[in-house]
């Protein structure tokens, strides 16, 4: 009697083997030569796969998700890495990251229906300059421009300094081209302003950090370029004098007005000990500023009218001191004092984040509040709270205090995001205004989420990928990653 041979499973090379034929061994990276895509820059996590891919187009992604889905393999899409969430680490020593960076062409750029269909991991700066090329403007703009990429953006649907006028990532999307779970094509690249043909899928994916489908490629909005554009730097003496001072220029640039900052004196002394060539562009220091841009068709009128908006906000004692950028140059530096003020935090010791938004109109009550709660618990602990005054959407950053023991500041991370989240919740705000939720707020988006909206959310996901192998342990809590 012959004995039954029992059935060999596949060894996990073999099984690898199959991923790597479709993209060619060159676009498939194992051992140290994955590093650059298992660490994000906050160096908050180190993740752990069996193998990056680096597909060539939406056919080779539609290859490797059917493959997944049927071998039950975790894919973790990634674009420029530049994330702040941990949303495009892999934590499963299984996993597959499928990286973006060879989705880099720009197929289109239409200047007669204003938009330009790019592919996901074309690099933001890129897709900027292609507008230009062709007298248009894209308008979405972030500090992390020369690395993130559009699939990145979309994907958590960025916001920037111009949402102000302009929305966040998802307003500046026609269509999109997005690969299912189970790998079929999800063909939406129509550059239609009107479309009533049932449920705008595109939203579905925008903000979704990947774990829903794989944006392969999008039709973006462009804008007329603006011929004149009028920067300035301008001192208040605190958050409700900047409030007001904003629906002043609202009032008078409408939509012209395209960017309006806040940020405190300490993120601009940061700037100026740590940020090479930076000068404080005021004679004397103010407790607060402003950084406003208004966009309009003629240098003379433009200027008039932020000189004019300056001279009421003098007279209205809302503005203190300011200064108008004269050059190119000079705007350049202005902007740099401001995108710079993240990372200007790095050489002051450990830093507690928090992407917070609450209605406009509340800043300065949260900020009041949320500060006076911080020092609270952490004596001297240096609040450095800048962002999109336009939008509500603060960066409510937490500096330890100067001499502290960085491993035990950052140990009360937990602790102070509650708190500062607790009055988030008192102003009807949110915890994640633009960098999405990712790993790191997965936890807290349970708790402040409605019930009801968190229940649609897993229905959908469980629709979309049934086997969940997009993404899994990201923005909802299921198959542990």
């Amino acid at each position: 009697m012959t004995k039954k041979k029992k059935s060999v499973k596949p060894s996990n090379d073999a099984a690898l083997s199959r991923f790597v034929r479709i993209v060619g061994e060159k676009n498939a990276l194992r051992g140290e030569d994955m590093t650059p895509y298992l660490r994000e820059q906050r160096d908050l996590y180190r993740g752990k796969a069996a193998m990056v891919l680096k597909p060539a187009n939406a056919e080779e992604v539609s290859k490797i998700l059917a493959l997944a889905d049927k071998t039950k393999t975790v894919i973790v899409p990634q674009g420029g890495n530049t994330g702040l969430v941990g949303g495009q680490v892999p934590f499963d020593k299984n996993a597959i990251v499928v990286s973006t960076a060879r989705l880099n062409k720009i197929r289109e750029v239409d200047a007669n229906a204003n938009t330009m269909t790019v592919e996901s991991g074309v690099i933001l700066q890129n897709a900027q300059e292609a507008a230009v090329k062709a007298e248009r403007l894209f308008p979405l703009s972030l500090g992390a421009e020369g690395s993130c990429t559009i699939g990145g953006n979309l994907s958590t649907n960025a916001g920037g300094t111009q949402v102000l006028a302009y929305g966040n990532a998802r307003d500046l999307v026609l269509g999109l081209e997005v690969v299912l779970a189970n790998g079929k094509i999800l063909r939406g690249l129509r550059k239609l302003k009107k479309d009533n043909t049932g449920y705008d899928l595109r939203h579905l994916f925008m903000g979704a950090e990947g774990t829903l489908g794989i944006i392969t490629a999008a039709v973006l909005k462009l804008f007329p370029s603006p011929r004149a554009i009028s920067t300035a730097w301008i001192g208040v003496p605190s958050p409700e004098a900047a409030l007001t001072l904003l629906n002043l220029a609202l009032s008078r640039a409408g939509t012209s007005l395209t960017s309006f900052e806040l940020m405190p004196r300490i993120a601009l002394e940061f700037d100026l000990r740590h940020l090479p060539g930076a000068r404080d562009p005021l004679a004397s220091p103010h407790p607060w500023y402003v950084l406003a841009e208004i966009f309009g068709d003629d240098e003379a009128r433009t200027r008039e009218l932020m000189e004019t908006l300056l001279a009421d906000g003098m007279e209205k004692n809302l503005v203190v001191d300011a200064t108008i950028s004269e050059s190119v140059e000079q705007r350049t530096m202005l902007w740099k004092l401001r995108t710079a003020m993240s990372d200007v935090q790095k050489p002051e010791g450990g830093s507690i984040k928090h992407d917070i938004s609450v209605p406009v109109s509340s800043v300065p009550a949260f900020v009041k509040e949320a500060t006076a709660k911080v020092e609270k618990m952490i004596p001297g602990a240096r609040v450095v709270a800048f962002g999109h005054l336009g939008d509500g959407n603060l960066h409510y950053n937490v500096s330890q205090p100067v001499g502290a023991d960085k491993a035990k500041f950052l140990a009360k991370w937990e602790a102070l995001n509650e708190a500062v989240h607790a009055i988030v919740a008192k102003y009807e705000g949110s915890i994640s205004a633009e960098h999405g939720i990712g790993f790191l707020k997965r936890d807290l988006l349970a708790k402040a989420k409605d019930p009801v909206a968190l229940s649609v959310m897993h229905a959908i996901k469980q629709t979309l990928d049934p086997n969940g192998i997009l993404n899994p342990g990201k923005v909802l809590r299921g198959r542990k990653s």
